[in-house]
């Protein structure tokens, strides 16, 4: 079997920036290999033309072409005809993309095509209750109409998808999966009363609100730290620095209590992690999010939202605390209660483990894929 992937993001030093949605292939494509299925990557959007091979995984990075006129129209045409070169050159039985603003759109492939819903710009802009431009609403339903099968990474998100999208077609739910060898607990790094947020600093993943959930934080603990670890993004409201919008919520005398790391590298993402005590990850919109997982795997308790696909990761009181983010008082006495019993901590953090090597390993995820795979090919 020979599965492709058509991403704009890939965890990579080779390849532009990426986040969960490229952490999410990396891990699939990574188990499939290990189950000698042989797996190529189509990394668009990309600063050079270059292919290579990673750990068994062949990769294409395409650039980005610039148009005088239908750029949107002509790159799709000219990926179209790059990866169907590549289907039949090299035997490729199905292509994956994911749902953000319809790369597919317009696109016919010769082999089957699976979008997988990762959160499309139209699931996002729903869940912050924002209007979506028309050209991106345009994209992405015709991508998933023309989709020969679609994918969820979790029930949530393909319910709402196909409500916001009138789809009425079935969508097969398999969840992301981490490396559970990768995600081990270092209990031997923590740091105490050191709280770690990790993602992008953007509104829609809550840190306008952790801002001032800290307040109450450091009020009642002076000892608590922040670490944020993740790439500064422009407020789609304000059009200011996200950080800078943070930095504006905490009272004064705590910005030496808060921490930015920036954009980080996988073994340094990993290396914050064991050093938390506790991981508070408040996101608005998430599809099923890497980073909730990835903490989990690391035994950490954690303080999460308890919005949508929550319920499907966390089980509150159990892996940690669900709560929602605008009730500050709830979120910050949740974190307090955390930092103040470690024994708690300890109990909870094993139990996120437990859930994550019953449900989330990439073994597990791996074999559902597989099985998806083979139906698709045989049909």
């Amino acid at each position: 079997m020979h599965v492709a992937f058509l991403t704009p993001e890939y965890p990579h030093p080779e390849l532009k920036g990426s986040a969960g949605l490229g952490t999410s292939i990396k891990n699939l494509a990574a188990g499939l290999i290990a189950k000698e299925i042989q797996v190529t990557v189509f990394v668009y959007d990309q600063q050079k033309d270059v292919v290579f091979n990673h750990h068994g995984i062949t990769i294409h990075s395409i650039a980005k072409r610039k148009f005088k006129l239908g750029g949107w129209y002509l790159y799709r045409n000219f990926l179209q005809r790059y990866v169907n070169k590549f289907i039949t050159q090299n035997g490729i039985h199905v292509l994956e993309a994911p749902d953000w603003t319809g790369i597919t759109a317009f696109m016919s492939f010769k082999c089957p095509l699976i979008i997988r819903l990762h959160g499309s710009d139209g699931y996002f802009c729903n869940l912050e209750n924002r209007p979506q431009k028309t050209k991106n609403r345009l994209f992405e339903e015709s991508a998933l109409r023309r989709a020969d099968y679609i994918l969820s990474v979790s029930q949530f998100c393909a319910d709402l998808t196909d409500k916001i999208f009138n789809l009425k077609r079935d969508i097969k739910v398999i969840p992301n999966g981490v490396d559970t060898a990768a995600f081990t607990p270092e209990k031997e790094s923590e740091v105490d009363f050191q709280l770690l947020y990790f993602g992008s600093i953007i509104r829609k993943k809550g840190v306008l609100e952790l801002a001032k959930i800290m307040n109450l934080v450091f009020k009642n603990e002076p000892k608590t730290h922040l670490v944020l670890a993740g790439a500064d993004v422009k407020d789609i409201f304000t059009q200011r620095s996200t950080q800078d919008l943070f930095l504006e919520e905490v009272e004064p005398q705590f910005h030496k209590l808060i921490f930015f790391k920036g954009g980080l590298l996988y073994n340094e993402i990993k290396a914050e992690i064991a050093k938390a005590s506790v991981v508070v990850l408040p996101s608005f919109a998430e599809a099923l999010p890497m980073t909730w997982l990835e903490a989990m795997a690391m035994q950490k308790a954690l303080v999460t939202s308890n919005i949508g696909w929550a319920k499907e990761v966390m089980i509150d009181e159990q892996t940690g605390f669900t709560v929602d983010p605008k009730n500050h008082e709830k979120y910050a006495h949740r974190i307090l209660e955390l930092l103040s019993n470690s024994a708690l901590r300890e109990k909870m953090g094993a139990a996120a483990r437990r859930h994550v090597d019953s449900k989330f390993a990439l073994e597990h995820v791996v074999d559902q894929n597989i099985l998806f795979y083979k139906k698709v090919i045989a049909d």
